[in-house]
């Protein structure tokens, strides 16, 4: 009687023999482990001790009927779950009615058919097959589920139609410090959003109430309009008091069979808000730094181009000197005389002189104060001509220190833009004084400086100084603009790099290429450029 259990295990229940027969004899052989009983009562206790996938269960049985095993069968919770075939050979649809309503799965006439019998029993022995590795997966996945859902930093809530919270997880019952009988069966918004707490930095309760009021107004409205919604920072009250910060998702669950509507999930923000907090002061610390740093090498520029400065302004005053000089002995001349005409005239035009050259010096002065202070009103509105002037006025005086010869070219029609003009001129200072550096050690004495408007590009101001100096090497190119960088003996290899601090934090670009990229013809030589986007209308 020992065959292949793989295909499962059958009962047969019948208290004719000779039907016993039949059906083993129909069934042996075929891969099923078979069991016999000619009773209900030894059914019923062989059942409850094998546990079989089907029983065959004849319903004209002496003493207790198949209805009445399939009855006990079915308040058994060891056997509830068997699937019973009935075996009978009653033709009432009634008798067959009455049969299904009890828990059985199907109906064989008497006299078996042998195909039919087989047939039947492979069916049943598969669908009861399927059924119990289908609830050992959804067991498993529940296993899986709440093994997952215990283990989520998240806080999660389980919401039916109505709002209430049907289902709490362990991270949810630890934000809100309380214990998830508490929970359960609260309304969502009314647990989290109803609190009537003092809020740091709010005077009242008042304001609190009217955000959290909104907040209310906003979840209730998604839920009724079956619509998922983020929220990126709330204010979760707890149940015992207290507070906290949170972002939350509240999820639609679409076509749910289950009573779960929606699902929340939230998380406590209060340590990535005070990381935020903290990265804010550390910027604002580092911008500082990094305005302080621009405004000491404004100082170092100033120092630097002191005997170029000295020499312009020295200037215009000495011719001050001696045109006060003359015009004091024309006056003198003109003491006692009554009809002077020509040389009244002439001492009109010294003083004209003089006050050209008092102009003169007073403009240079004025530059150089309006470069070596600190910036107080931030980015303004200003015309691109007229900061490309102001550069040249600035670099011209260094251009006369060295012999050199500025050559300028500017667009006539330069768009507006919104800068902070004193870094802009620091920025294009400090390259046009690299490239006459770099010229001092060639025989070209001339530094190209160009201003042009690209429309049709990335609509940006661009700003390009060409040398004829030995070049950057290929090698040094990739670290031109590293902090502490240079290839000077005594440069500190900051500049490049406030270069370019200050025109990123103008929304503009960057970067060098060699002057031979830019005109085939020529040998050595560099390129440095920045560009400024123009102020949108």
């Amino acid at each position: 009687m020992k065959t292949d259990t793989t295909r499962g295990l059958v009962l047969l229940v019948d208290d004719n023999p000779a039907n016993l027969k039949i059906l083993y004899e129909t069934l042996n052989g075929r891969g099923y482990k078979l069991l016999v009983a000619d009773s209900g009562a030894k059914a019923l206790s062989i059942a409850q001790k094998m546990q079989p996938e089907l029983i065959l269960l004849d319903i004209m049985m002496p003493g207790m009927d198949g209805y009445e095993v399939c009855r006990r069968l079915q308040q058994n919770g060891l056997t509830e779950s068997v699937s019973v075939v009935f075996l009978s050979a009653l033709d009432d649809t009634d008798a067959k009615v009455l049969g299904f309503e009890l828990g059985g799965v199907d109906y064989i006439s008497k006299p078996f058919q042998v195909k039919e019998v087989i047939a039947r029993v492979d069916t049943h022995l598969r669908l009861r097959l399927l059924e119990k590795a289908l609830g050992q997966q959804n067991k498993e996945l529940l296993i899986d589920n709440s093994s997952i859902l215990r283990a989520m930093g998240e806080g999660i809530y389980g919401l039916d139609k109505s709002g209430q919270i049907i289902f709490a997880n362990p991270a949810a019952c630890r934000a809100n410090q309380c214990e998830v009988d508490t929970l359960l069966g609260q309304r969502f918004v009314e647990l989290q959003f109803s609190g009537r707490g003092a809020v740091p930095g709010q005077s009242s309760g008042a304001a609190t109430e009217f955000d959290h009021e909104r907040m209310i107004r906003h979840v209730e409205k998604a839920m009724a309009d079956d619509e998922s919604i983020r929220v990126e920072q709330a204010l979760f009250f707890r149940p015992a008091g207290g507070f906290f910060p949170a972002s939350f998702q509240l999820t639609i669950v679409p076509d749910s069979a289950s009573s779960t509507h929606a699902v929340v999930v939230f998380r406590d923000i209060s340590d990535k808000l005070a990381q935020d907090r903290e990265l804010e002061q550390a910027r604002l610390k580092l911008e500082a730094q990094r305005a302080q740093l621009t405004h000491v090498s404004r100082l170092s520029t100033m120092g630097e181009m002191a005997a170029g400065i000295a020499h312009e302004v020295n200037q215009p005053l000495t011719a001050i000197v001696n045109y006060a000089r003359l015009a004091s002995r024309q006056l003198v001349s003109l003491k006692n005389r009554v009809t002077a005409t020509r040389e009244l005239e002439a001492a009109a035009e010294t003083l004209e002189k003089i006050e050209q050259q008092s102009l003169r010096a007073s403009d240079v002065i004025q530059h150089i104060r309006d470069f070596v202070r600190k910036p107080t009103e931030g980015k303004a509105r200003l015309s691109a001509t007229e900061l490309a002037d102001a550069i040249i006025q600035l670099t011209g005086i260094e251009a006369k220190q060295h012999a050199m010869t500025l050559k300028v070219d500017i667009d006539p029609s330069l768009p507006e833009l919104r800068v902070e003009a004193i870094q802009i001129q620091q920025v294009a200072l400090n390259l046009l004084r690299n490239a006459m550096e770099a010229s001092l050690s060639t025989a070209s004495n001339t530094v190209h400086f160009r201003v042009y408007h690209d429309k049709a590009g990335d609509n940006h101001v661009h700003f390009e100084i060409e040398d004829r100096g030995s070049g950057v090497t290929e090698e040094n190119q990739p670290f031109l603009f590293n902090p502490f960088f240079t290839t000077k003996k005594t440069g500190m290899g900051i500049g490049l790099t406030l270069c370019q601090n200050i025109v990123q934090a103008h929304g503009g670009r960057i970067g060098y290429q060699p002057a031979k990229q830019n005109d085939p013809a020529v040998e050595s030589g560099s390129l440095f450029w920045f560009s400024l986007p123009v102020l949108a209308e």
